[in-house]
């Protein structure tokens, strides 16, 4: 394949990736409710997160550690495509990830179901995928579905613990 086929079939790839994971979802939400669908997507997403990190780092040889490395491996990660997250460095010691119109949420209202809580997935998902650059990497919550504006479905604070990190 040419470049052009090539990243018209890296869309098509990121676009059945999302659709899987979404299908995953509903099927276990269908099966055996919200709740259990809510605390799988948490577990499998803790064991991928920290797994992609790890991945990523020896793949694109990602040297930075802390926010500096975390940042990098953003660039690299599917769902920074996919979902369309905004990262942004706003220091040595910070960095912000933002989510203008996440796709899962935007197709369950589209489909007349209520969005989901996933701050918990993305919490743990999150914390896993930071602790791969520094283990005092703090992962917090600033806003998430189903609580959030209209412009905006979530929003997330890292920061390295500044007395404990390098």
């Amino acid at each position: 394949m040419e470049a052009p086929e090539l990243r018209e079939y890296l869309r098509f790839l990121l676009w059945h990736y999302r659709v899987v994971d979404g299908f995953w979802f509903l099927f276990v939400e269908k099966e055996h409710g919200r709740k259990a669908a809510e605390h799988l997507d948490e577990v499998v997403w803790d064991k991928i997160a920290g797994m992609s990190a790890k991945d990523l780092v020896q793949r694109f040889d990602i040297q930075e550690k802390g926010i500096k490395g975390l940042v990098k491996a953003f660039q690299f990660l599917p769902w920074t495509m996919i979902v369309g997250y905004h990262v942004t460095e706003t220091g040595d010691d910070e960095a912000l990830v933002t989510v203008p119109e996440c796709p899962t949420q935007v197709a369950r209202v589209k489909y007349g179901l209520p969005e989901f809580h996933c701050q918990d997935m993305h919490q743990t998902e999150f914390e896993s995928f930071a602790n791969a650059f520094e283990p005092w990497i703090k992962v917090e919550c600033l806003l998430a579905p189903p609580d959030h504006p209209p412009d905006l479905f979530c929003k997330w604070r890292f920061t390295l613990e500044t007395s404990k990190g390098t």
